[in-house]
C-alpha cells in the first residue's frame, strides 16, 4: 500500500487514537522506558524498595523525586540531568523532563548521549521539529548511531513523513540488523498507514527477534486485533507479563477495538488496497 498523508477529521481522529493506543500498550508493560536509566550519580537501588522495573506509578513518583533532589543538588551533574528527565518522562511529566534537558544541553552542549535525551523530551512534549533537529546533530555520518537514526524515524512518522520515517528505520536495521525496536516501530509506520498485514509482517519478525521485549508484543497484538483476531490479539497481550499487568494490557487492547467504526474503517480501507 502506499502511504499517503490524511486530511479528513474522521482520519486524523482515529490515527492520533492510534498512536494513543502504541504508547499506552508500549508503558502498561513498562519493558521501553525503565531501562533508561543512565549510571553516575543516581541512587542506587538500595536507596529504593523494589527495582524501577516493578514499581507502580506512586513509587516511579517517589523514585523521581529522589533522583531530583539529587539533581537538584548539582543541576550541573550530567547523569543526574539525564536520569531525572527519563524519570520525569516515565511518570509522565513531559514539560518538565523539557525543562531539565534545556539546563542540562546547556552545560554538554555537544555530547551526544545529552542531545539525543534532549531530542527524546523535545518530541515528548509536542515538539517535533526541534526534536528531528536536534537528534539530527547528536547524529555524525563517521559515527552513525542506529537509535537515533529510529528515533529520527518517530518523530518523522508523527510529522506524517512516512517515507522518511521508513528509510530512517532501514538505515538503522543496516547498522543494526534485526533490531526489534526498529522492526516494531517500522511495523507500526505500517499501522499508522492502515497496511495492516505488512504492519503484522513486521511486527511478528520483532517479536521473534532475541530481546523483543513487552512492548513490542503489544503492538503485535494491537495490530493483529484490529485485523478482528480478537482471542489471538488478547491471547499476545498476555504473553510473559504478571496478571495485574496482562489485564491491564487485555483492558486497554479491548477498550481501543471496541471503537469499532474507526477500526471496521481502518480494516476496510486496508482490504481495498490490498485487492
Amino acid at each position: 500500500m502506499t502511504a499517503r498523508r490524511y486530511s479528513s477529521i474522521s482520519d486524523s481522529r482515529w490515527l492520533r487514537g492510534a498512536s494513543v493506543a502504541i504508547l499506552a500498550l508500549a508503558l502498561a508493560g513498562c519493558a521501553n522506558h525503565k531501562k533508561e536509566l543512565t549510571t553516575g550519580s543516581v541512587p542506587s537501588s538500595a536507596s529504593f524498595s523494589k527495582p524501577v522495573s516493578s514499581m507502580n506509578a506512586s513509587e516511579l513518583a517517589a523514585a523521581a523525586e529522589s533522583i531530583g533532589q539529587a539533581y537538584e543538588r548539582n543541576p550541573k551533574d550530567r547523569a543526574a540531568g539525564l536520569n531525572y528527565a527519563n524519570m520525569l518522562r516515565m511518570t509522565g511529566r513531559n514539560d518538565q523532563a523539557l525543562a531539565v534537558m534545556q539546563q542540562v544541553a546547556i552545560h554538554f552542549p555537544s555530547d551526544r548521549e545529552v542531545l539525543a535525551a534532549y531530542g527524546k523530551s523535545q518530541a515528548a512534549a509536542g515538539q517535533l521539529e526541534q526534536a528531528l533537529n536536534t537528534i539530527s546533530r547528536a547524529q555524525t555520518p563517521d559515527r552513525p548511531d542506529w537509535r537515533l537514526k529510529s528515533a529520527e524515524g518517530a518523530i518523522l512518522d508523527q510529522l506524517g513523513r512516512s517515507g522518511e520515517a521508513r528509510q530512517r528505520y532501514r538505515d538503522a536495521l543496516q547498522i543494526e540488523p534485526n533490531e526489534p525496536s526498529v522492526l516494531s516501530n517500522l511495523g507500526m509506520s505500517y499501522l499508522l498507514a492502515k497496511d495492516l498485514k505488512t504492519a503484522e509482517s513486521y511486527l511478528r519478525n520483532a517479536a521473534g527477534q532475541p530481546g523483543a521485549n513487552s512492548g513490542i508484543r503489544q503492538n503485535l497484538a494491537l495490530a493483529v486485533g484490529l485485523q478482528g483476531r480478537f482471542g489471538e490479539a488478547e491471547k499476545i497481550a498476555r504473553e510473559e507479563l504478571s496478571p495485574q499487568q496482562a489485564e491491564a494490557n487485555v483492558k486497554y487492547l479491548r477498550s481501543i477495538l471496541s471503537q469499532q467504526n474507526a477500526w471496521k474503517k481502518l480494516a476496510k480501507d486496508d482490504d481495498k488496497a490490498t485487492n
